[in-house]
């Protein structure tokens, strides 16, 4: 049991130290700085590769457990725990604090990852539409010139700032 405390301590603490480096994350991205932006998803992997650690040994405490208890490996988690700690209400009530803690971290970081994926979407959108108006200003007008039939032929002038034909 104190295994798993400890294990999940540790994730909320994770989680806890990428919540502040998301938050430096939204700052990042609407001041426009790229090159910290780089250095904060390049933190951020290695953090959620510890993330990733964490898990696995959870996850093995947790069939170490269910192995102990004589219960199914596949579906038992926490909540499997917390039930079956009823006849200890001390080590309940500390389980079932570990677990809403970690909820509560999960779901503010959850809101964080939303709000920094729609700056994301936001920044792209704005880089394509530079890009598109960029590519307009190079490409030159049509012609006003018509075919027998009355309608444009849709010739371009060139697209040179400077004309040799004169």
């Amino acid at each position: 049991m104190e295994d798993l405390a400890d294990v999940l301590l540790q994730e909320d603490k994770q989680y806890q130290e990428l919540i502040v480096l998301s938050k430096e994350k939204t700052d990042v991205l609407v001041a426009g700085n790229v090159k910290r932006l780089e250095e904060i998803t390049a933190m951020e992997q290695e953090m959620t590769d510890v993330l990733h650690g964490y898990e696995v040994r959870r996850r093995t405490i947790l069939q170490d457990m269910a192995d102990v208890l004589g219960k199914s490996k596949d579906d038992f988690t926490i909540e499997t725990m917390i039930q079956i700690l009823e006849s200890q209400p001390k080590e309940q009530s500390r389980l079932i604090s570990l677990r809403d803690k970690l909820h509560r971290t999960l779901k503010e970081m959850a809101q964080l990852n939303t709000q920094n994926q729609a700056l994301i979407k936001q920044s792209l959108e704005m880089v394509e539409f530079d890009l598109t108006l960029f590519k307009s200003l190079r490409q030159a007008p049509e012609t006003a010139n018509y075919n027998k039939s009355a309608y444009n032929t849709g010739d371009l002038l060139g697209s040179s700032a400077f004309d040799t034909k004169q």
